[in-house]
């Protein structure tokens, strides 16, 4: 997804605030639920945050834009999936150099019918990652 700094999302140091990346962090975690789990578990199941981890190594202007991508490399632990997503700097549509921020979250799948927290079925954790039975 591509991001662009508007000015509602600047800060008084005249960059990105801080809590608008983790803004920008869950809409991406959210359009790849979307787009990349079976509708039948996106009707199911619901993710919510239990932890954020930011590293920042540059700032982000107004009207500047960023490319995020994101990936899971790890199976799930019982309820939880550990997402990570990086930001780059955007040039011609294309990311630039090396992420000036990185986010490593972790997200614990509920149930939507009992707002309990479930264990992430090996069916939905294989939609993301290449795991066995």
């Amino acid at each position: 997804m591509t991001f662009t700094a508007d000015a509602d999302v600047i800060d008084f140091m005249g960059h990105v605030n801080n809590a608008n990346w983790l803004n920008w962090a869950q809409d991406i975690a959210i359009e790849h639920w979307e787009k990349v789990a079976d509708p039948a578990h996106v009707d199911a199941y619901l993710w919510v945050v239990t932890r954020h981890e930011i590293d920042y190594r540059g700032n982000v202007g107004e009207g500047e834009s960023v490319i995020a991508e994101t990936r899971i490399e790890k199976p799930p632990t019982g309820a939880r999936f550990e997402r990570l997503i990086d930001f780059w700097r955007e040039e011609d549509g294309e990311p630039v150099g090396r992420p000036i921020v990185s986010v490593r979250s972790n997200w614990a799948m509920i149930q939507k019918d009992t707002g309990r927290l479930a264990r992430v079925p090996a069916d939905v954790a294989r939609a993301f990652i290449n795991i066995g039975d």
